[in-house]
């Protein structure tokens, strides 16, 4: 009986956190973050630039769309892109390392220049707030990620503008299409 209790307790005070994150983060900009060094950081120094959020994994089948991924944001960085890696182990545990071994080997192996995050859960009760903002029940695209190398697009005034499936590659003509639309509203 002490266990379930320990159980339920726990549930409440994350539910509890993470709406609280929310509601005084405010907007996605404010959501506090660690980037893959480990320092306090959030996306505010994004505001105003399209946002290509992706869950990402070193030992995973769609880890080959970190090549992608690079040269969709070397493509249309200068035009207000910005592509955010944030590593997950929570699908067939294929993040299982530390953040400086993820960040050598997305920069050794796929020469990854865009930023990238501390590890995080983007589902279950412990969910990150950017994922319930991004994947919540008020989210327009709610549901449970799937899979490594989810999509998240989000526009230049922080509105959740599209969800791409994690097989679907960063270089489609679907996101392609998708991110060009973005970049193009003022």
């Amino acid at each position: 009986m002490v266990a379930p209790m320990k159980t339920i307790l726990l549930l409440l005070t994350t539910i509890m956190i993470q709406s609280a994150c929310l509601s005084v983060a405010g907007s996605i900009y404010d959501i506090p973050l660690k980037d893959i060094d480990g320092k306090d950081i959030s996306l505010k120094p994004n505001a105003g630039k399209v946002l290509l959020i992706v869950n990402v994994a070193s030992k995973c089948g769609n880890t080959p769309q970190y090549k992608s991924l690079e040269a969709i944001y070397q493509k249309y960085k200068n035009q207000g892109l910005v592509v955010c890696g944030f590593p997950c182990n929570q699908f067939g545990a294929q993040e299982p390392g530390t953040s400086a071994q993820i960040k050598e080997f997305c920069t050794s192996k796929y020469s990854v220049t865009f930023p990238m995050f501390e590890k995080l859960d983007v589902k279950g009760e412990r969910r990150h707030p950017l994922y319930t903002l991004l994947a919540g029940k008020d989210s327009p695209f709610p549901g449970d990620v799937k899979w490594n190398f989810a999509k998240f697009l989000v526009g230049r005034d922080g509105k959740i503008l599209n969800r791409f499936d994690p097989k679907l590659k960063p270089d489609s003509e679907e996101i392609t299409k998708a991110i060009e639309t973005a970049l193009a509203a003022k």
